[in-house]
């Protein structure tokens, strides 16, 4: 039944995480569903997050993916990077729709590893609870790298180089760029082997995905609860995951997409019916009415008075509009009363 959704960058956690809450779950006897990239596109593949079509369409099978598992017996998993927060208030509005619980778990890599991506606040911050957002840090010292700096931390070289000097030193520099370009899958892959996917992301599709990264926010409803985690080394907090999936009520639906109340199935021909009658005693008593009399109809315990003739179009249309807005809002317990309704609506509308 509830909708577990992961987010944060590549080479996070999340698919470590992700199994880990699968198996506890599954070890209760609960049924849980994965939706990942993988399943979706038959084969994980980092570049269709540097084609902004490709991405869109990954998208919209995740969420198609999401909503054909969406039960109210099963545990569903999605494992994505799921960094627009767009796309998150659609998951959320699917688990609204759905009846069902959801809550997010925010996945982040402190910069442990040479190149990596440091977390802003992430050792001033330490309620798990509260979202922190990325940027890139500096290797040494933890400043915030300059204008002109590559996520490796090293310095892009000018465009435009003036002296021979410096155009010797930019080939070596490149060099020593690609090098370290070149081991960081490596270093990832020695710390993360076992942990995360084995796709590779670039370091230009890694900075441009930390660049559109939109960071979830407990304020947010469709961001909440919210369970950051940071590091793998820190411990899953299953207890507080179970009591948000299976404890919590689950978002309110809009009044808009309910489905009407059970009404009796005689309920709309009688108030076809009773409208009717209404009108046709209100037809036959307005030819001997003067303006000031008091018209008593057939059905109805009060009395409408009669200000002006009325013509059966303007009667039609008002007869209309008060069995579009009773079918609305239909109720068994208001059949006796449909007649003195409709009559108190008519006065209320000609006056």
């Amino acid at each position: 039944m509830p909708l577990v959704v992961f987010c944060g960058l590549p080479y996070s956690g999340k698919s470590r995480r992700v199994e880990e809450l699968r198996a506890a779950l599954a070890g209760e006897g609960r049924a849980v569903h994965v939706v990942d990239d993988a399943a979706v596109l038959g084969a994980e593949d980092a570049t269709v997050y540097g084609d902004s079509a490709r991405e869109k369409a990954l998208r919209g099978a995740l969420r198609a993916a999401v909503e054909r598992r969406l039960s109210r017996q099963d545990v569903v998993i999605l494992d994505s990077l799921n960094y627009i927060k767009g796309f998150r208030y659609e998951l959320y509005c699917l688990a609204r729709a759905a009846r069902t619980p959801l809550c997010l778990v925010y996945c982040v890599r402190p910069g442990s590893l040479s190149g990596g991506l440091q977390l802003a606040g992430a050792v001033e911050n330490p309620n798990p609870n509260v979202s922190v957002s990325w940027r890139p840090r500096a290797e040494e010292g933890g400043r915030p790298l300059a204008v002109g700096t590559d996520i490796l931390g090293e310095p892009q070289a000018a465009a435009s180089v003036v002296n021979r000097r410096a155009q010797a030193e930019v080939p070596m520099e490149s060099e020593e760029k690609e090098t370290r370009a070149a081991d960081f899958p490596a270093l990832v892959a020695s710390e993360y082997a076992e942990h995360v996917s084995g796709a590779f992301y670039p370091p230009e599709l890694l900075e441009a995905l930390a660049l559109r990264f939109e960071a979830p926010d407990s304020r947010n409803r469709w961001d909440r609860p919210l369970f950051t985690l940071v590091g793998l080394e820190e411990p899953l907090p299953l207890a507080e995951i179970r009591a948000a999936l299976f404890e919590n009520r689950a978002p309110p639906p809009h009044q808009s997409t309910q489905s009407q109340p059970l009404a009796s199935s005689s309920f709309l021909h009688q108030l076809d019916q009773v409208t009717s009658q209404v009108l046709a005693g209100l037809m036959e008593a307005q030819k001997s009415a003067v303006p000031g009399d008091l018209l008593k109809l057939p059905g109805t315990t009060e009395h409408l008075q009669f200000t002006r003739p009325l013509t059966m179009a303007e009667l039609s249309r008002l007869r209309r509009q008060f069995i579009s807005y009773t079918k609305m809002h239909p109720n068994n317990e208001n059949l006796p009363q449909l007649a003195n309704m409709f009559l108190q609506y008519l006065s209320q509308s000609l006056h």
